[in-house]
């Protein structure tokens, strides 16, 4: 009987420690949670830019074909053997070069005879001066007829007549004996030559005995879409007009390569020179033909390349990264981090963007953006700029960089 009655103690004792401790539990429940919900969140690391104030200059990209500005088919005027090739195949040469002789025995063996008729004519009208000369003496001493003097007269003229004619034919000649040489007609490159010294030619042969195109300075042709043709014949807001407007052609990266670690494009500068007569119906677009300095004779014709043609200019445009856009439905919105270093949420007008860079409305240079870390960001909550870290500070130098060269 004892030892039961201590059983029954023992348990009792127990709920009254675990009840005990229930009720602290609950009344100490609330007070904890409180001081928890009340605790400040801390301060996300995001990473800011600020928003520039410069030009930025609105263009366009295209595919375009490099062409030569004049190209030219090599051809003889006469039928003819070639006696020598002087050009080689590749060669640079400069207008008026020579390039080609032909056998020219029988266009000189022309020549020499019309300049020997040409001496016998006139000879024969020195003669003749001298006759009409002693005519008008015995003419006037009532020697002769007046119908002696007059056949005297007549056969005067009909031989400078005749020497005219000779003078004409030796000319004639002088041009024959000329087209044994084929000289260059303008400075460029001399394609594959297709003759050699013995091979027959003519005129109408199916064949050119080599070509000549222009290389410097070259030509690039491509096509745009008929949107743009009304900021293309305006030529910017410099008004430079259609002629003017300036292009680059952006040739292929050393070894083909792409990606971050691809070699950086090199680009030509050069201007429009053409902008055809009428749109394309059938695709929409207009074709436009640039020229520019060529040098190092990295264009070929025949090449394709990548043309950027800069349209007009954004005066004093607030510039931003692109990567700083939010994109809701179809806003666009920017976290703008003030002074207390809180986030504002702000809706932006998005103007042009090109690359990495971006012209809106609805911030002002001078202030501050997030670019990195907006996952997670709310409207008003706290950041902290991350650290530059070396690569960042790299990229950081390339982006300035980049918008001095812009500006």
């Amino acid at each position: 009987m004892k030892k039961s009655s201590l059983v029954l103690i023992l348990a009792a004792v127990a709920a009254a420690v675990a009840a005990g401790a229930w009720w602290r539990g609950q009344a100490a429940g609330p007070a904890a949670a409180e001081p928890a919900a009340s605790a400040p969140k801390p301060a996300q690391v995001v990473s800011l830019a600020t928003v520039q104030r410069r030009d930025m200059p609105v263009s366009v990209e295209a595919a375009g074909t490099v062409v030569p500005l004049n190209t030219v088919e090599l051809r003889p005027q006469i039928s003819s053997t070639v006696r020598q090739v002087v050009v080689k195949e590749g060669q640079m040469v400069r207008q008026g070069e020579l390039l080609f002789r032909f056998d020219d025995r029988t266009e000189q063996a022309n020549l020499d005879k019309a300049r020997a008729q040409l001496a016998r004519d006139q000879a024969t009208l020195a003669d003749l001066e001298r006759q009409w000369k002693r005519a008008q003496e015995l003419r006037a001493q009532n020697f002769i007829s007046q119908g002696a003097a007059d056949t005297v007269q007549a056969n005067l003229e009909a031989q400078r007549a005749a020497v005219v004619a000779d003078q004409a034919a030796v000319k004639a000649g002088e041009v024959a004996v000329s087209y044994a040489t084929l000289r260059a007609p303008l400075s460029g490159r001399i394609g594959l030559v297709n003759v050699y010294p013995g091979s027959l030619v003519s005129p109408t042969g199916a064949t050119a005995l080599a070509t000549i195109a222009q290389i410097d300075p070259i030509g690039v042709s491509f096509t745009l879409p008929e949107a743009q043709l009304g900021a293309l014949l305006r030529g910017g807001d410099e008004g430079r007009g259609a002629q003017g407007a300036k292009l680059q052609v952006l040739l292929p990266a050393a070894g083909g390569g792409r990606g971050p670690n691809a070699a950086p494009r090199e680009a030509l500068e050069g201007t429009v020179s053409v902008i055809d007569n009428a749109v394309d119906t059938s695709t929409g677009s207009i074709r436009v033909k640039g020229a520019l300095a060529n040098p190092k004779q990295l264009l070929w014709p025949g090449q394709y390349v990548t043309v950027k043609l800069t349209l007009r200019t954004i005066k004093d445009a607030a510039v931003l990264p692109v990567v700083a856009l939010v994109q809701r439905g179809q806003e666009r919105l920017v976290y703008v981090v003030g002074a207390d270093m809180a986030a504002e949420l702000r809706p932006v007008q998005l103007r042009y963007s090109s690359g990495e860079w971006a012209v809106v409305e609805g911030v002002q240079p001078g202030e501050r953006v997030v670019v990195e870390g907006k996952q997670n960001l709310r409207p008003g909550g706290l950041v902290r700029e991350a650290p530059a870290g070396p690569a960042k500070a790299a990229s950081g130098a390339a982006s300035a960089a980049a918008s001095r060269a812009s500006a």
